[in-house]
């Protein structure tokens, strides 16, 4: 019989009663919530572009300046427990509404893999696939609207075979 192992923290720890290190460690690295978004004021209906913070890093989908992105960005939203229980947004696959809802982190997550470029091997990832905010006027944003940043890859719902 195996050895009980321990309970992952993000298992049994509500999101208010993580650490700073736990709650960083569950971003997953995916950077979907780096994209700008477009909101119908009559409707409230959100709609994603494929335009970046010009803070974000595309191959690395890391924030290049995050200690400071909310004075280089003033409407980046820092996600706190209170954000998360809010924010309609969070994708499907974001580990913080996952926690949230109660369910498990997938396979690919660096929490669960131990290797932080599964998130991008899964195809969850926004790598190669924006453009930087950095020049384009945001009456242009229509231009740049997308779909797949709400959508589960095929692949990231399995695990792959060893």
């Amino acid at each position: 019989m195996a050895a009980d192992l321990p309970v992952p923290y993000w298992r049994e720890k509500a999101l208010e009663d993580m650490t700073t290190t736990e709650w960083e460690a569950l971003c997953d690295g995916c950077a979907r919530c780096c994209l700008n978004k477009l909101e119908d004021w009559d409707t409230g209906q959100i709609v994603w572009t494929n335009v970046a913070c010009q803070l974000l890093d595309d191959a690395s989908c890391r924030c290049s300046d995050y200690p400071n992105r909310t004075v280089n960005v003033p409407d980046c939203i820092q996600l706190t427990p209170e954000e998360v229980r809010t924010l309609t947004w969070l994708p499907a696959t974001c580990a913080y509404r996952l926690v949230r809802e109660g369910k498990d982190l997938y396979w690919w997550h660096p929490l669960v893999s131990g290797d932080p470029d599964t998130v991008h091997q899964a195809g969850v990832s926004v790598r190669g696939r924006t453009v930087s905010e950095a020049g384009i006027e945001i009456e242009d944003y229509e231009d740049y609207v997308v779909n797949w940043p709400m959508q589960i890859p095929r692949k990231a719902k399995r695990r792959p075979e060893k």
